[in-house]
């Protein structure tokens, strides 16, 4: 089993904003799915999951943008099982290339949980065979809780609906990103690019539930935010992000 998994793309157009870049949801979009593809060749997909009764969720995803692409850019991604952290998290760790140039590199942590009672499995309990590369990273740092210190202010409420929920029944990974960028206005885009990026998944999120999602920046770091997204129905936390702003 090969623990490096490629497969080059080209942006599309719908993946690009008002700029001609890639946006950022795309990259977690197209990310989590190499992560998804790679698990199928490695006989651990999701229909081999689902058939004992598991399901595979992403919980944390950090990316560092060196540079965004644009369309007509020919990418290579790349993917790789890193290692297991805390025995509880399963690591991937991603590259994006174009031509030569990394132009992105990423962290992420994957749990399994019971498809059935949608509790989590431990590490300990699954029977899987999954090759490492401990000494590949494409962050080289731990995916951790952020709990920044910043004074949050409420910016946005959504409500998930049919669009937003995925095959596993709760609101998609990449939709939180697209909330969280439009937590900032068009106008800052023009002065600004994101230099990295990290979003926690701490609960699920199901369809009819509101996020309540506030920011704030945090407290003598330039350019750093700290956005969480809390469930009103449930008064709990259904993710924490960090995004940090670079001038163009």
């Amino acid at each position: 089993m090969n623990p490096i998994y490629e497969r080059n793309t080209s942006p599309h157009i719908f993946d690009l904003d008002f700029k001609g870049e890639w946006k950022p949801s795309a990259f977690f979009q197209y990310l989590s799915e190499m992560a998804s593809l790679h698990a199928e060749v490695l006989g651990f997909g999701y229909k081999a999951s689902l058939d004992r009764d598991m399901h595979w969720v992403q919980s944390r995803m950090k990316i560092k943008f060196h540079r965004f692409p644009r369309y007509g850019a020919t990418l290579l991604l790349r993917t790789w099982p890193k290692t297991i952290q805390q025995k509880l998290f399963f690591i991937r760790d991603f590259e994006v290339m174009e031509e030569d140039e990394l132009i992105a590199s990423a962290s992420s942590a994957w749990l399994v949980i019971d498809a059935k009672e949608r509790r989590l499995i431990p590490t300990t309990r699954l029977n899987v065979d999954i090759p490492m590369l401990p000494e590949k990273a494409g962050l080289a740092e731990p995916l951790e809780r952020l709990n920044l210190g910043a004074r949050m202010e409420p910016v946005s409420v959504r409500e998930v609906g049919y669009s937003e929920v995925d095959v596993v029944g709760h609101a998609n990974n990449s939709r939180y990103v697209e909330w969280i960028c439009n937590c900032f206005p068009m106008g800052w885009y023009e002065e600004h690019a994101i230099e990295w990026m990290q979003v926690n998944y701490d609960h699920e999120v199901r369809p009819g539930e509101t996020v309540n999602i506030s920011s704030g920046e945090v407290n003598g770091k330039d350019g750093l935010w700290y956005l969480t997204g809390k469930l009103a129905e449930r008064d709990e936390r259904a993710f924490e992000a960090a995004i940090c702003w670079k001038l163009r």
